[in-house]
């Protein structure tokens, strides 16, 4: 079966993914670079054809709106693009955290290369990290990926990591703080994603406020049914009522306590619990060809619009 991790890279404990080769902490930027499958360049050239009649070929011809995207090093195509499509390369997203791994004590944690090198990501540890009702722990982290095959922007976004099932959420916060997304149109440019993103504190905080108040958030057993019934419904589809009832019932019995963390103080019939039930089938129950295929939706896929809508179905419940 053909996996769409091509390489990676952990330091510390196994990510929840259970992919990738382990080194050890603290490493240098440039050792990451080559642990992670990621010292390659994206190269371009552009789209070249040739016309063709009967038994006689013609001449090479260019086609200037359109380039190939190439990696370096196999040569191997990764996309066809337009001429303005701006290509983010693999060590700038590493470098992306140079400073903050030296100045604002992050850690990278996991780097890899998706599908071929047609996705790149990074995430690291922040400084930041909350503890909730029974001991229940959130850390703080950072993700940095791009695409080079147009099905994603680069983006920089928190997220955050619950330890005891490695549940991960992004820290989406109803102002839209939390997340920053340069369209491949633009240049990217490091020190202005950072400024944007306002890599301190006060995000976090806001979230954890908002989490804390999910875990104080009582909830009935009518309630649990109709929050699980509203995420996993189609809206689109109101007539045909489409709802994924496998999905559904599998998260529900996470809730009602065969998930990792369900009896914990912050979860047990609380909001919070609602939506770690949700957050712990994307990452780890949800159907999957491999482990690779969950992770890549979990990230940048259906899973993580699932747990999107999920958080904001939660956050309703405490207006």
């Amino acid at each position: 079966m053909a996996h769409l991790v091509e390489t990676m890279a952990f330091a510390n404990d196994v990510p929840w993914h259970g992919l990738g080769n382990r080194i050890d902490a603290h490493q240098p930027i440039e050792f990451w670079q080559r642990q992670a499958g990621m010292a390659f360049s994206i190269e371009e050239t552009p789209v070249r054809f040739m016309t063709e009649s009967p038994a006689i070929l013609g001449p090479i011809m260019s086609f200037p709106q359109q380039k190939v995207l190439y990696r370096s090093d196999t040569k191997a195509a990764l996309s066809v693009v337009s001429a303005r499509y701006k290509v983010v390369q693999p060590k700038e997203i590493l470098e992306f955290y140079r400073d903050l791994v030296d100045v604002s004590g992050f850690e990278l944690e996991t780097a890899g290369v998706l599908k071929e090198g047609r996705k790149i990501w990074a995430l690291a540890r922040t400084n930041q990290s909350a503890t909730m009702k029974g001991n229940d722990i959130l850390n703080g982290y950072l993700l940095l990926a791009t695409a080079c095959d147009g099905t994603l922007a680069t983006t920089a976004q928190f997220t955050s990591i619950r330890v005891v099932c490695n549940n991960t959420l992004a820290v989406a916060l109803s102002d839209g703080a939390g997340a920053v997304k340069v369209p491949h149109s633009t240049s990217f440019d490091p020190n202005k994603v950072k400024a944007q993103l306002g890599v301190s504190v006060s995000q976090w905080d806001t979230f954890m406020y908002k989490m804390k108040g999910l875990a104080d958030r009582k909830v009935k057993t009518t309630e649990a049914f109709n929050y699980f019934l509203r995420v996993f419904t189609d809206p689109s589809n109101p007539a045909t009522g489409l709802t994924n009832e496998r999905a559904m019932t599998k998260a529900m019995s996470l809730y009602e306590g065969q998930g990792k963390g369900a009896e914990l103080a912050s979860s047990k019939s609380t909001a919070f619990g609602l939506l770690n039930a949700v957050t712990e089938f994307v990452d780890h129950e949800r159907r999957a060809r491999s482990p690779d295929y969950r992770l890549e939706s979990a990230w940048f896929g259906q899973g993580a619009s699932l747990k999107k809508k999920a958080l904001d179905e939660a956050l309703i419940m405490l207006a």
